[in-house]
């Protein structure tokens, strides 16, 4: 497998990752400062993941062979 398949692969998954931290955490006026915390890390890593998939697109498309 090449890198960019890598980078795709870690991508989607701190995507997921994100999404689930995100999410898992309720909003409210009560929520504690860690849980705040957590849930803006899970945004954080989600668009993270997302500039990472989209790197490793790039790089599967730069590297493929070329007729």
């Amino acid at each position: 497998m090449k890198s960019g398949g890598i980078i795709i692969a870690a991508g989607v998954v701190m995507v997921v990752c994100g999404s689930i931290l995100f999410y898992v955490v309720q909003s409210g006026p009560q929520v504690e400062s860690f849980l705040r915390t957590i849930k803006h890390a899970g945004t954080f890593i989600g668009l993270l993941g997302m500039g990472v998939t989209l790197a490793g697109i790039l790089l599967y498309l730069i590297n493929r062979n070329q007729p």
